[in-house]
């Protein structure tokens, strides 16, 4: 339901590895070094997570003419790898596949059909995608799930499904409707009460009756679950993929405003990425992969005038730099259709497709540039100062990139790479806007997507630079509110 959010506190012993820079204004020069590589960003770390019903809004409703735009940009942040695409969130326990001789369950909002399968199935063979997938738990049916479960990977096909989700969000069960009566009473899914043991329960149940794919869970966000991740996993052994969701900063009443400032807040990335941390760290003891396959900045929908500005682009890109670096393995930027957090706005001209697409979207496309497959992080040592964040990494062909981000909104930095003796000239790109709150006019290199796109590719003319170090360093100026991808080939 996207409105779970963890309690961010930094972590000095995380911040101290692999990664990013972040200590007091020093006054003069930010000066990083790059040192020793350390754990492989997993191929296709970053993919998007949208509702079921969401693939025919942005895709299209014709299996043989899909939105060649959106198809495009899903590409774009898997470059040379598989996307994992999640489709889930609310829509997982509100949407089922019919089943034979059975009355239309009271929560269910959304009917999968055989040509929403041929869309879907169309979309992951075009983007060469696999998927983290829903199927309904609240609707507590084990013939329910089992029908919906054996409709998808037969029409999707098992070698498209990553895994299989079971439920959403099982901690709102007891207290969150999951439909109203006609006089207007809330009727949950649980009972009030209903727990982590209540859940396993019914896991196992649904589990029992799958098919035979990876199974995912327990796709929750709640701290309180999240604290017996192992305990869920050690008594799940299906389970392939664990599953979370987290989002730093919570808007799901009118009165708990979110502002820029606390998008740009380490709080927001780093912090966020320590107590995940945590969270990867029980996973892998268990000897699965944790993937956070629901994240935004901004719970519950985002804030409008925050979660729709440039300033997540600047919070993407450092949080799954931050989280990379905490053992994650996988992350879904959630988008949902017709909220503010939705990455695109998708319409038709004449027959034409056209996109816009949002400014969270650039901050994951830089993140995609600078970790090409096989991506390496590298350690940074150096002074940097307030705002300043700094990456590395480092490729299979020995390509190393530098990405820095100032997510002050006033004042530039000079910033100093050191470099070995002998290297050459690197390439300079920069993500800007016109202003922190700007959701239009953003560009990487230069280029952008404009106010529309057809065809989902950066357009316009290149502004990257070449850079020669100068006294072993590579020197230049970051304003405020911009991010700089350094490339530095191999010699």
């Amino acid at each position: 339901m996207a409105s779970r959010v963890f309690a961010v506190v930094c972590a000095a012993a995380l911040l101290a590895s692999c990664g990013s820079s972040s200590s007091a204004d020093p006054g003069g020069p930010a000066v990083f070094s790059t040192g020793a590589p350390g754990r492989v960003i997993p191929s296709g770390f970053v993919g998007l997570s949208t509702e079921l019903w969401a693939i025919p809004s942005f895709a299209g409703e014709d299996p043989n003419a899909l939105n060649p735009a959106f198809v495009q940009l899903v590409r774009n942040l898997a470059p040379g790898a598989q996307p994992v695409i999640r489709l889930g969130g609310d829509s997982t326990d509100w949407s089922w596949w019919p089943v034979p001789h059975t009355k239309t369950p009271p929560g269910i909002r959304y009917t999968l059909t055989p040509q929403w399968m041929q869309v879907t199935k169309a979309f992951v063979e075009d983007t060469h995608a696999r998927l983290i997938i829903g199927v309904n738990l609240e609707a507590n049916s084990r013939l329910l799930a089992s029908v919906e479960a054996h409709a998808l990977v037969s029409g999707l096909g098992a070698s498209s499904i990553r895994a299989l989700e079971i439920g959403n969000e099982p901690e709102l069960y007891g207290s969150f409707g999951w439909y109203r009566t006609p006089s207007g009473h809330e009727v949950p899914g649980r009972p009030r009460g209903y727990d982590q043991t209540n859940f396993e329960s019914d896991f196992s149940s649904l589990a029992n009756s799958m098919p035979r794919v990876p199974l995912a869970g327990p796709s929750t966000g709640s701290p309180t679950w999240l604290a017996t991740l192992g305990q869920f996993l050690g008594s799940e052994p299906k389970v392939s993929v664990a599953t979370v969701h987290a989002y730093p900063l919570k808007h799901c009443v009118a009165t708990n405003h979110v502002t820029i400032g606390q998008v740009l807040a380490d709080s927001s990335s780093d912090g966020l990425a320590a107590q995940v941390a945590t969270l990867a760290a029980a996973a892998h003891r268990h000897h699965v992969p944790l993937r956070v396959d629901e994240i935004n900045a901004v719970s519950c929908g985002g804030e409008r005038g925050v979660s729709d500005t440039y300033a997540t682009a600047l919070w993407s890109l450092d949080t799954m730099f931050a989280l990379a670096r905490a053992g994650v393995d996988g992350v879904n930027i959630h988008t949902p259709s017709h909220s503010i957090n939705q990455m695109f706005t998708v319409s038709q001209v004449n027959g034409t497709w056209e996109m816009y697409v949002h400014p969270n979207y650039y901050g994951l496309l830089m993140f995609a540039q600078a970790t090409p497959p096989g991506s390496r992080l590298l350690r940074i040592s150096g002074s940097g100062g307030a705002g300043l964040s700094t990456w590395g990494t480092i490729g299979p062909d020995r390509t190393k990139r530098v990405v820095v981000i100032n997510k002050q909104t006033a004042g530039s930095r000079v910033v100093e790479i050191r470099v070995p003796a002998g290297a050459g000239g690197a390439t300079l790109e920069l993500m800007r806007a016109p202003a922190i709150t700007s959701k239009t006019g953003i560009t990487i290199g230069g280029q952008g997507f404009g106010a529309q796109t057809s065809t989902g590719e950066l357009a316009g003319t290149s502004q990257a630079t070449t850079l020669k170090p100068s006294k072993g360093d590579y020197t230049f100026t970051l304003s405020a509110a911009s991010a700089a991808l350094l490339t530095i080939p191999r010699r």
